[in-house]
């Protein structure tokens, strides 16, 4: 299948200054080795808890901060090896929807300036052709042709986040990071958008990065899904082979968080103990062991593989690699 994007052994650390002369006295690993591709059309789920470098990924595959190594190979070209020009042209290509719809919107800009900003700048389409083209994107994506002239604090979260779609779609990209465009919304506006998203991808043929903590969210926008945890990469699979045969510890306590919506139905959760180890500072061998109900001895000491166990599902556990 062909891929929109292929991410290889993506690395970002940030270093730690301390002292009178600010010399590096660490780094914060925050992605330590990430691989994945995104097949055209389709999208790729990135979940796991705060802090394990699901953001950090999106902001590095926009040159948005630079990476420490690693590649990034879009349309047969790597993203991290771009002078300036070579990267403004591709800018149009891949775009991202934010987290905070009003933070990412210019309070003092219309919608409709704030949707067409970019076209102009790139030239998308002539000047005639301009206002036509910003209220049809705008109607693409659930808007009135009369908000073109109003504010973002004239719009709800719902309709904000809307904005910040049709901003991504005015430029007609290919790839579209979408860094948890829902998790700031009322549950049922997050179906709206999760379905907007949706019919756009169809429509358009879009490739989605979706970065995201909600697992229910994930299993139903997803085609792939990959599982982070402290920077790296535990599990990946279809989301059908995920959600029904979860293999490493961490992707199990995740889905057992997952509410079912059957009172009748008794929850078996799994509780991890403590808390998420420093990314400064991450453990010895498997860095999930410290909190894994089922760590053995070898996982202190040994980083496990990620490795694929059939039907291309691939996870990093030392559970699995005798029955291999």
């Amino acid at each position: 299948m062909d891929n929109i994007i292929e991410v290889n052994s993506l690395v970002k650390h940030y270093p730690i200054k301390a002292g009178v002369f600010q010399k590096v006295v660490g780094h914060v690993k925050s992605v330590d080795g990430v691989s994945f591709s995104i097949p055209r059309g389709k999208t790729f789920g990135l979940v796991g808890e705060s802090g394990c470098g699901k953001t950090t990924i999106g902001r590095t595959l926009l040159r948005l901060t630079e990476p420490t190594s690693g590649e990034a190979i879009l349309n047969g070209q790597d993203i991290f090896k771009m002078s300036k020009k070579e990267l403004r042209a591709i800018r149009p290509k891949v775009q991202m929807i934010f987290q905070d719809p009003y933070a990412s919107l210019d309070p003092r800009m219309p919608v409709g300036e704030i949707i067409g900003e970019a076209v102009r700048e790139h030239k998308i389409v002539s000047k005639a052709e301009y206002r036509d083209y910003i209220l049809k994107i705008m109607d693409d994506c659930g808007l009135r042709p009369y908000y073109v002239d109003r504010y973002p604090h004239e719009f709800s979260g719902g309709q904000r986040q809307r904005i910040c779609i049709a901003r991504a779609l005015a430029l007609n990209p290919s790839l579209i990071i979408a860094d948890e465009p829902v998790s700031a919304l009322d549950v049922s506006i997050q179906a709206q958008v999760i379905n907007l998203l949706r019919d756009l991808q169809e429509k358009r043929n879009l490739s989605y990065l979706f970065i995201s903590h909600d697992l229910s969210v994930v299993e139903y926008i997803s085609d792939v899904v990959g599982v982070m945890y402290l920077g790296n990469l535990v599990e990946m699979a279809s989301k059908e082979e995920l959600f029904k045969r979860p293999m490493h510890p961490y992707s199990r306590a995740l889905l057992s968080a997952v509410p079912i919506p059957n009172p009748d139905v008794k929850m078996n959760r799994t509780i991890l103990k403590g808390d998420i180890p420093s990314p400064a500072n991450p453990p010895e061998g498997c860095k999930f062991h410290t909190r894994c109900p089922e760590c053995m001895e070898i996982c202190k000491k040994k980083r496990p593989e990620f490795k694929d166990y059939g039907n291309n599902h691939q996870v990093a556990c030392h559970l699995y690699e005798k029955t291999k």
